[in-house]
C-alpha cells in the first residue's frame, strides 16, 4: 500500500490533522490503539478567555475561527451533533473581582468575548453572592461523539489500524518511509502522552499532567450555562453534569482514584446548595509543554518524521489550528510559528 501519510494516533490533533488532508486530496492511513484517553475525556469546552486572568487567550479568534468551522462540516458530513452553544458564567469572588472583570472587558481584544453585564445570582442551588460574569463565543464539543463517529469512518474506508505503533518496525526511505507493506512520503505522530515513549520525539519537554472529571445527577440544579468557579460544571442535559478538573503529575495512569474524587467533591460542596450524585468517573493524561505551547515539527535529522502534539487543556480549539500549521510547513514551505515550532527545544 502507498501513501501520502502516515498517522499515528486519532485524538484531537489527529482528527484535526486528518481533516486538512482529505480536505486537500492526500491519502493517508492512521494508527491508533486506544492507549491514550486525553481526548477521550476531555470536557469539551471552548473558550477564548482565560478566566484566572481575564485574558485573552493566545490566537483564540483565528483558533475558534478553524474549529467551528471544521466541527460544523463534520457535522453535516456525518450527521451527527458535535457543537453544542452554550455560555461560560465566571463566579466573581469578590467585589474586586467584579472591578477586574469590567476593566478587561473595556479591552478592544476582549470587548467580544467578556459581557460587561452582571448577572445576579438567583439560583438558591449555588453559593455566589457576588454574581457572574458571562464569558460569549463559548460552547462544548461533545469530543466522545467526535470520537466515534471518525472512527467509524475510517473503518468503513480501510483506513484504520487498532494496533499499537512499533517503532523499530519504521524505515526511512530517500523519498519517505515504510512500515510494514505501507510506503509513505511523510509519518506524523500525534500520539499526546505517548510520545514520550517515541524514540524520535521523547527528547522533548512534554509535562504529562494526568487529569480526573466527575459526572454528577443534580436534579436541582437547572443551569443551562457553564459554570466556572474552582471546579467547572458543564451542562448535560437530564439533570446530569460535568465536574472538572483535577491536576496530578505523578500519577501517570488511566485509573481513577479516590483522592481526585474527594478533591472534587470538596469543591462541589462550597459551591452548591443542593443534593447530587456522582454517576461516573473518567481519568485521562493531558500532553502539556513547559511553555503551554504545542510541539509541531519536524524532527532535526529524519527529515520525513513530525510531531504533532501537547495540545493541553484546550484541544478542541488548538487542534484545527496546529493542524492547518503543520500541513502548510510540510505541503507548502510555509515555515511555522515560533512559538509552536518543536525545533525551540532541539537546538
Amino acid at each position: 500500500m502507498q501513501v501520502d501519510y502516515i498517522i499515528v494516533g486519532i485524538g484531537l490533533a489527529g482528527i484535526g490533522f486528518c481533516e486538512q488532508l482529505r480536505a486537500n486530496n492526500k491519502t493517508f492511513v492512521v494508527f491508533d490503539d486506544t492507549s491514550q484517553q486525553s481526548s477521550n475525556v476531555a470536557g469539551g469546552l471552548y473558550n477564548p478567555v482565560v478566566l484566572k486572568r481575564f485574558t485573552a487567550f493566545w490566537k483564540c479568534k483565528e483558533q475558534l475561527g478553524l474549529a467551528l468551522a471544521m466541527y460544523a462540516k463534520l457535522e453535516t458530513e456525518f450527521n451527527v451533533k458535535l457543537d453544542h452553544k452554550i455560555p461560560v458564567y465566571r463566579k466573581f469572588a469578590s467585589f474586586e473581582e467584579q472591578n477586574d472583570w469590567f476593566t478587561a472587558s473595556d479591552k478592544p481584544i476582549l470587548s467580544e468575548y467578556l459581557s460587561p453585564k452582571l448577572i445576579k445570582n438567583e439560583n438558591h442551588a449555588i453559593d455566589a453572592p457576588f454574581g457572574f460574569g458571562e464569558v460569549l463565543e463559548t460552547g462544548r464539543i461533545d469530543v466522545k461523539a467526535l470520537m466515534d463517529v471518525y472512527k467509524e469512518h475510517l473503518l468503513k474506508n480501510n483506513l484504520f489500524f487498532e494496533t499499537g505503533f512499533d517503532y523499530e518496525g519504521l524505515k526511512n526511505l530517500d523519498n519517505g518511509v515504510q512500515y510494514e507493506n505501507i510506503t509513505a512520503k511523510h509519518i506524523v505522530f500525534a500520539e499526546g502522552f505517548g510520545v514520550m515513549k517515541n524514540p524520535f520525539f521523547k527528547e522533548l519537554p512534554l509535562v504529562p499532567a494526568k487529569g480526573e472529571l466527575l459526572t454528577i445527577h443534580a436534579p436541582e440544579l437547572k443551569i443551562d450555562y457553564v459554570l466556572k468557579a474552582s471546579a467547572f460544571l458543564i451542562p448535560l442535559g437530564d439533570d446530569l453534569y460535568i465536574v472538572g478538573a483535577t491536576y496530578e503529575w505523578k500519577d501517570l495512569s488511566n485509573t481513577i482514584t479516590s483522592i481526585a474524587k474527594e478533591e472534587l467533591l470538596g469543591k462541589l460542596k462550597k459551591l452548591l446548595h443542593c443534593k447530587f450524585e456522582v454517576v461516573n468517573q473518567v481519568a485521562g493524561i493531558r500532553p502539556t509543554v513547559k511553555d503551554r505551547r504545542p510541539l509541531v515539527g519536524r524532527h532535526k535529522t529524519h527529515k520525513n518524521l513530525y510531531v504533532l502534539n501537547g495540545l493541553g487543556t484546550r484541544g478542541v480549539m488548538i487542534g484545527p489550528y496546529v493542524a492547518q500549521q503543520l500541513f502548510d510547513f510540510i505541503e507548502k514551505d510555509i515555515p511555522l510559528e515560533e512559538d509552536i515550532d518543536s525545533a525551540r527545544f532541539q537546538l
